[in-house]
């Protein structure tokens, strides 16, 4: 087998990382946990639910896709494309009947053969788009490893810095939240928000809070760079932008996209590209520095931020069914991500330090 077609390792980091979030998705929210008292297999052949949504379907179709897509050109070569698909579905089969079983013992969760069923056409379309395409898109010659080559630090710290960053577009789909925020302990840990909400002084909080983010996140991303080109930063920012667009206007009555867009917003826009545009053309010693002081500026401004009565205009589909797993793995994505980042923040600093002794 030629060097050529040798597999990355991005494709098998992908796999752990989604079938990571799949088990959250599956289980959320993981609390309540008890035996009912009847067979675990019973869900296996019993009839087609009552109250079932096309909605439902298709999640759980779309949810496992991406997985055995992933799943399929991260297995050996040696193995052929036929098998491979047959693999990749046969592991996300047993995924999701793990979880269905596991579902037994959670109040708010009932077990279900139809999204046995639908998890299970999901891998398979996934892993035949996979075999197909992934290989192209991943291998050693394919263009998204030339990319990753030309473009990110290399090794296992650029495939989780990669991660990392799709972590972050997954958490933009949260709607109910200031554009950009993340790190809110308050939800994680219960705690009360310490500041009531009085509207000039509530945009000036999130004027800051939106710049500080867009400041930390776009040097985020320019840390893992090997370029200093400005528009894989621009692009990350405006895919994040979008990701919070459809995410207002599908969940949200009357689905107004740009609900997010308050005044305080728009003018922590224009600030925050005006201080990252300069913030750019610095050393990048001082870039990974400020990306961290910026960072946990945000965190802490999300923290103190007070509840916006400019959202509760109403959720359209949050609450019911796959939706509100949905919301909660995105929510759960924001709640930890600058912690990660910044973990990871201090991994890549030892990483380029090591690198630089060793030279």
């Amino acid at each position: 087998m030629p060097h050529a077609r040798a597999v990355s390792s991005l494709p098998r980091h992908l796999t752990v990382a989604y079938g990571l979030l799949i088990v959250y998705a599956c289980l959320h929210p993981l609390t309540g946990w008890r035996p009912t008292g009847l067979p675990l297999l019973d869900f296996l052949t019993a009839p087609w639910p009552k109250y079932y949504r096309n909605a439902d379907i298709v999640l759980n179709v779309l949810g496992f896709l991406p997985f055995g897509f992933v799943l399929a050109p991260s297995l050996p070569l040696r193995i052929g494309r036929s098998a491979g698909v047959a693999v990749a579905t046969l592991v996300a089969a047993l995924l999701s009947f793990g979880m269905e079983v596991t579902q037994n013992f959670l109040p708010t969760r009932v077990p279900s053969n139809v999204d046995l069923a639908c998890n299970i056409t999901g891998a398979l379309l996934g892993a035949l788009a996979g075999a197909r395409w992934g290989h192209p898109l991943f291998d050693q010659s394919g263009w998204l490893h030339r990319w990753r080559s030309a473009r990110i630090i290399p090794g296992h710290m650029g495939d989780l810095g990669l991660i990392l960053l799709g972590l972050w577009l997954l958490a933009q789909f949260t709607p109910d939240r200031v554009l950009f925020g993340s790190g809110d302990l308050r939800q994680l840990l219960g705690l009360p928000t310490p500041l009531h909400f009085e509207p000039e002084r509530y945009i000036l909080l999130e004027t800051v809070q939106v710049a500080i983010t867009i400041v930390g996140v776009g040097l985020f991303a320019r840390c893992m760079m090997r370029s200093a080109s400005p528009w894989p930063v621009a692009l990350l920012l405006l895919l994040g932008i979008g990701a919070k667009s459809i995410a207002t206007a599908s969940f949200y009555i009357p689905g107004e996209a740009l609900l997010w867009l308050t005044p305080g917003t728009r003018q922590g826009l224009l600030l925050g590209l005006l201080v990252l545009a300069g913030a750019l053309l610095l050393a990048s010693v001082l870039q990974h520095a400020f990306a961290g002081v910026a960072l946990l500026a945000a965190t802490s401004l999300t923290n103190l931020l007070p509840e916006n009565p400019y959202f509760e205009v109403g959720h359209r589909m949050l609450g019911q069914g796959n939706f509100l797993n949905f919301h909660g793995l995105t929510e759960l994505s924001a709640n930890l991500w600058p912690f990660l980042a910044l973990a990871y923040l201090s991994a890549v600093g030892l990483w380029r330090g090591e690198h630089l002794t060793q030279r």
